[in-house]
């Protein structure tokens, strides 16, 4: 899935944090599908920050004691915006046939 169409995955700045003082141990974050997390003697922790998918935050909104957090998505837009992120993609996903050659005007 073309979520950063060629853009480094490096420059992202998009990875869940764990306050562990706010954590109750439920395990929800270990349901990752792609292994962010690893269980330790703490709790958990945050063992692969790249694998994360950009722009998901399912483990925070699940996550029982509310520990989990993410950056500011403004931000994360902002980076779309001023590197041409979004147009990439759209490209990429014409490209795959799954979306219509026509892009949509700018909100």
């Amino acid at each position: 899935m073309p979520w950063l169409a060629g853009y480094p995955r490096e420059k992202v700045n998009w990875h869940p944090t764990i306050a562990l003082e706010k954590c109750v141990k439920c395990g929800m974050c270990m349901n990752c599908g792609k292994q962010v997390f690893e269980w330790t003697e703490e709790g958990p922790t945050v063992a692969r920050p790249q694998q994360c998918v950009v722009g998901c935050s399912t483990c925070a909104v699940l996550c029982q004691g509310q520990a989990i957090s993410f950056p500011d998505s403004v931000e994360l837009r902002e980076l779309y915006r001023r590197n041409g992120i979004w147009k990439a993609v759209r490209q990429a996903l014409e490209q795959e046939g799954k979306v219509p050659g026509k892009v949509p005007p700018k909100a």
